[in-house]
């Protein structure tokens, strides 16, 4: 019999029934009933005491590990089997929690009892939610700029940002005429991306520090940084005249050479030879040298005749030929100057795509005013009279066929014009002329335009399947939109 009241139990070390054990014994006496937690009503966080805020769904299991904290010292008399949320309406602005707990109480008796603890949800700006509204929410910027008329470079890097999820940490990218800023809260994220950027593109860099404030009793410095960095001037498609010490060292080759891509290196190709170099940004701005022309000045001729040169000569001290490309000698004659007999002879490294009656594009050396310290002081007959870039096509088809798509950075832009417009074509067109830049870039299919059939190619280089990635697209239904049911 129990010896409270006397109702017939099975044995326990206690001899009573539960009812009066849980009368005389309570094992939840000291664990706090009620508590509070504080939300951020911009960013959508919780704070995690002392001073970290983190991201929580209602019901989430980081928001019951972030609620158990804060009673974490009253539970460890008991022992905690079970927690889980009761269901309450989400604007309420109350959590409530439902724990099971053990105790062993009188004689080694083990009771176990379940309660509610009761959240309120108080309201709270972050401290980075609060600088924003300040108006004083950066506190690092970093300048990207390039000294040039295309932007394909920079097109370049947005696209590896993105493949890199370097843009994460960014509070807000700005564009202007010719580079981009980037905005950080800390130091550190804007000297990351800065590592990254010497990492990628030839540049240099220098960083300045302003102070803000400074508390004298405790001795602290509030600053804002800046961060500098510049692009080397060079783009995919230039022409550029070396100096001769630069191409001396390269390996004897020709001053006058062609820029065929800017990874990492600026990659040189010698049309006349096919011998390549690679120049690093620090090689660059210890021998610095301009593009010769701009990409408006290119013309369009037409190959009258081509010849493919198998065996070549190397030069004293010559470096590395490309294996990709042929050595040819073709006449030309611009597509402007057809009604003349005039032609135009020169080398070329593109002689594995071009045909006589082809078209393509290249800058005239004969008929220009060359502005260059070291073109000028170059011997005129070591001039080309014509240096061909690249093979031209029929762009609108190209745009058609196009089944393909590239993501952007969300940036504030200024005025875009055609200009914009029309070098973001070259750079697609760049993508898919050119593997070695395009294994670097996430390119994702557009479902919008069917894939056609081969039947009607002129020959343009395309994208295959395989290279592309299929584009995230998250329903209204599977998240389950307003409304709709919660999933199980």
């Amino acid at each position: 019999l129990c010896c409270q009241c006397g109702v017939p139990i099975p044995p326990n070390p206690a001899n009573m029934c539960v009812g009066c054990l849980r009368a005389q014994v309570d094992i939840t006496e000291g664990i706090p009933k009620q508590g509070t937690v504080h939300f951020c009503k911009q960013c959508e966080r919780y704070l995690q005491p002392p001073g970290t805020w983190i991201q929580c769904a209602l019901e989430s299991r980081e928001l019951l590990a972030l609620c158990l904290k804060k009673i974490k010292a009253s539970l460890s008399k008991v022992r905690l089997i079970d927690a889980g949320f009761i269901w309450t309406e989400p604007h309420s602005k109350r959590i409530k929690l439902k724990l099971t707990v053990q105790k062993e109480v009188i004689n080694g008796a083990v009771l176990q009892q379940v309660f509610v603890v009761e959240y309120v949800v108080q309201s709270q700006m972050c401290e980075d939610c609060h600088r924003i509204e300040a108006k004083d929410f950066w506190k690092a910027v970093v300048q990207v700029r390039q000294k040039t008329v295309h932007k394909k470079t920079f097109y370049y890097l947005e696209q590896l940002i993105l493949k890199h999820r370097l843009h994460q940490n960014t509070l807000r990218i700005k564009e202007i005429h010719d580079g981009l800023d980037f905005y950080y809260s800390s130091k550190q994220h804007a000297q990351k991306m800065v590592d990254f950027l010497q990492c990628t593109v030839p540049s240099r860099s220098k960083s300045s520090q302003r102070l803000i404030s400074h508390d004298i009793h405790s001795n602290v410095y509030n600053y804002k940084s800046t961060f500098s960095v510049e692009i080397v001037p060079i783009c995919k498609d230039n022409v550029v005249c070396l100096s001769p010490k630069l191409a001396q060292s390269l390996g004897n080759m020709s001053q006058i050479c062609v820029c065929i891509r800017v990874t990492s290196t600026i990659h040189l190709i010698d049309p006349r030879t096919l011998q390549i170099a690679e120049i690093d940004g620090n090689t660059y701005w210890r021998h610095p040298f301009n593009s010769l022309f701009h990409p408006k000045q290119l013309e369009e001729f037409i190959i009258m005749d081509i010849n493919r040169v198998h065996e070549r000569k190397k030069g004293a001290g010559a470096g590395a030929r490309s294996n990709k490309h042929t050595l040819a000698e073709a006449w030309v004659r611009k597509t402007s100057e057809l009604d003349t007999d005039h032609q135009y002879f020169c080398c070329t490294h593109l002689g594995h795509i071009l045909n006589p009656g082809d078209l393509v594009l290249g800058f005239d050396l004969a008929n220009c005013n060359l502005n260059d310290e070291f073109a000028n002081k170059m011997n005129p007959q070591h001039i080309p009279d014509v240096v061909l870039i690249k093979k031209s096509y029929d762009r609108s088809k190209r745009q058609r066929r196009r089944n393909w798509k590239l993501k952007e950075l969300e940036r504030d832009r200024e005025a875009s014009d055609t200009d914009d417009e029309r070098q973001y074509q070259d750079f697609l067109e760049d993508l898919e002329e050119d593997e070695t830049i395009r294994k670097n870039v996430n390119i994702y299919r557009n479902a919008d335009i069917p894939v056609e059939s081969d039947t009607d190619d002129d020959g343009a280089p395309r994208i295959s399947l395989a290279e592309m990635l299929e584009d995230l697209h998250i329903s209204q239904d599977a998240t389950g939109g307003e409304g709709a049911e919660m999933l199980t």
